[in-house]
């Protein structure tokens, strides 16, 4: 992404906001496309490839939890960013939307440097994670993680995860054996700039628990979480 244009998808049925965030955008020199419904993002993001979408959930016809959901059952788009930008701020809408694949989740109405700082604190994430020498595969026992194709099998099966889950997974796996802080799971696999309900994690580690089995993590009360 370094030493290039980073390309952003707005998708949003409200066309003062995808008129007021593309001019915004464009000014800060990211090239903008917008799109006005679940359907037409899609189709969009499919033959842009952007780097980071900014998805509305209330919308008519297909909302964005929906949306998110198809995007990420797209190969081609396991590695785009999602952020929400929604009037819904409910712990349980939250959730739901990084249980479908989101990056971040901004409730609306927000400043434009607020968002302007999420979406560049999204950007660097990405950078760093694209520069950083992760192994594309991991083996523990039965476990096998490979980060190139986001896929996860176990016990000979494959597991299908969401994309925070795979990030958590994957993340704890590199480490097998450590104790990792909620604080260091916050800040590797969420971002320091992002705040999230105090469930978050709780609630996916549960769902990994639920898809590998209750003895793969193990809960340190009071400490963290530990793989192995």
């Amino acid at each position: 992404m370094e030493n290039k244009v980073a390309k952003i998808l707005i998708i949003d049925d409200e066309p003062d906001i995808l008129e007021f965030l593309s001019y915004n955008l464009k000014k800060k020199g990211f090239e903008v496309d917008t799109a006005s419904s679940g359907a037409e993002g899609i189709r969009l993001a499919l033959e842009k490839i952007p780097d980071l979408i900014v998805l509305d959930i209330m919308m008519p016809e297909m909302d964005g939890i929906e949306t998110c959901q198809l995007l990420r059952a797209e190969p081609n788009l396991k590695d785009v960013l999602i952020l929400f930008l929604t009037a819904r701020g409910e712990d349980y809408s939250q959730l739901a939307g990084f249980e479908a694949g989101a990056d971040d989740y901004v409730k609306k109405p927000v400043s434009l440097q607020v968002l302007l700082s999420r979406i560049q604190a999204l950007l660097r994430r990405k950078i760093i994670s694209e520069q950083t020498d992760n192994p594309a595969i991991i083996q523990i026992n039965d476990l096998i993680i490979d980060n190139e194709k986001h896929k996860v099998f176990f016990h000979h099966r494959e597991i299908f995860l969401t994309k925070k889950e795979f990030e958590l997974l994957y993340f704890m796996a590199s480490k097998p054996g450590k104790v990792f802080s909620r604080d260091e799971i916050y800040s590797k696999v969420w971002g320091n700039d992002l705040i999230v309900g105090e469930r978050t994690i709780d609630v996916h580690i549960r769902k990994l628990r639920e898809k590998l089995g209750n003895n793969l993590i193990k809960t340190y009360k009071g400490i963290g979480y530990c793989l192995g």
